[in-house]
């Protein structure tokens, strides 16, 4: 993996641990009536598809066990298809795609950066 798979690994990690913090002690009625929470969620969201679809293509398949597709459909439905954003698939991906994501990125990123 080079240097920039890496740069755009750790950027997709970060912001699922914000993510992560973003969720802790919230409800999915919090996600439908606090709109900053909303836009914190779906910025995060933003920032992981846009640092997941600079990976490299060796690198995405070298790693097949990060949902890329998903990661990067997600980012594409947010930016383009903001009507079609369906806030209780956005709940799901926060409070447990997301958890099941960090584990499987960490490895990925030198212990110092992570």
């Amino acid at each position: 993996m080079n240097e920039r798979d890496r740069d755009y690994i750790w950027d997709i990690l970060q912001a699922a641990r914000e993510i992560q913090m973003f969720v802790e002690g919230k409800r999915y009625e919090d996600l439908l009536t606090d709109r900053m929470f909303r836009l914190a969620i779906e910025r995060e969201l933003e920032i992981m598809g846009e640092a997941a679809r600079r990976v490299s293509e060796e690198c995405l398949e070298e790693h097949p066990e990060i949902p890329w597709p998903g990661i990067i459909g997600q980012r594409n439905v947010i930016a383009h298809e903001y009507g079609d954003v369906r806030l209780e698939w956005m709940w799901v991906v926060a409070t447990e795609r997301v958890s099941e994501l960090i584990p499987l990125l960490e490895p990925l990123v030198p212990p110092e950066e992570a």
